[in-house]
């Protein structure tokens, strides 16, 4: 049987699966599905057509809007049925014809998304996805397998980002871009290829970043990128110059981390 609190609003023409959870003052609109292994927590809102399926936690004050399809089985070519689960935080919006997919067993067995977050029209999150919170997705960004997208990123519309790439806190990324590589915080990148072009410092001073702050790290920026070196080696060799400047070491520490894809950088898909 399913768990339906008291002071939850449920059209009739909805079908809600025995099994799932619905949490206090949770409304579902006419047309929605409402999977066995779901859990609505409260405050969760469903428009009409709305489909919620697989092992799905959707979090409290989250809102879906019409055919969206969230906690489908991945789209991965070695998905084989295995258990796996997908996890959305509070108060996210998620627009028309949205995707999101479960994660697969090889990925860790879960895609994750975070607080507050935006999803327009027809934006895909792929299996295996860990995104952190305030992020924007814009109309028709993909994200393919295993991205990782950190707190305050926002991805304009049309862009792509291939599998196992990773985007650093407050990135922006541009309209139509091809992300093939890593993205560091604070980076803006723009292109099909992708191109670094410099650093989100918009974004940066609506964050409340000081301006000498900034400077910075846009002083690090150049030492990383145009230093003699690979952007790596130079990245290593500034560490103990930026002690005192957090996000400048996140920046070196994002990019002295494991990766499965390469960085970009203002050189990489450049003739």
């Amino acid at each position: 049987m399913s768990k339906i609190a008291a002071s939850a609003v449920i059209h009739p023409m909805a079908v809600i699966d025995d099994g799932a959870v619905i949490g206090e003052n949770v409304s579902i609109g006419p047309f929605c599905r409402v999977g066995p292994r779901v859990t609505l927590k409260d405050g969760v809102e469903l428009l009409s057509n709305a489909v919620v399926t697989g092992l799905t936690e959707i979090g409290p004050g989250t809102k879906i809007h019409p055919m969206a399809v969230i906690g489908g089985v991945s789209q991965s070519l070695h998905e084989a049925g295995e258990e796996s689960c997908l996890v959305v935080g509070a108060n996210c919006t998620i627009r028309e014809g949205v995707t999101m997919n479960c994660g697969t067993v090889g990925g860790g067995g879960i895609t994750r998304v975070g607080d507050n977050c935006l999803f327009l029209a027809n934006s895909h999150v792929a299996h295996d996805c860990i995104l952190g919170n305030n992020i924007i997705l814009s109309n028709n960004v993909m994200l393919a397998g295993h991205v990782r997208v950190g707190d305050h990123v926002i991805l304009s519309g049309g862009c792509a980002v291939h599998q196992f790439t990773r985007i650093g806190r407050q990135a922006f990324i541009g309209g139509l871009s091809a992300v093939s590589y890593d993205v560091i915080p604070y980076g803006m990148l723009n292109g099909n290829p992708g191109v670094l072009g410099g650093l989100n410092v918009v974004g940066m001073t609506r964050a409340g970043i000081e301006r000498s702050v900034i400077h910075q790290v846009r002083r690090a920026f150049k030492q990383i990128f145009e230093g003699e070196a690979s952007a790596r080696v130079n990245a290593a060799a500034i560490r103990d110059e930026y002690l005192d400047c957090p996000q400048v070491m996140e920046i070196l520490d994002f990019i002295a981390a494991e990766s499965d894809r390469a960085l970009s950088s203002p050189f990489r898909g450049k003739s």
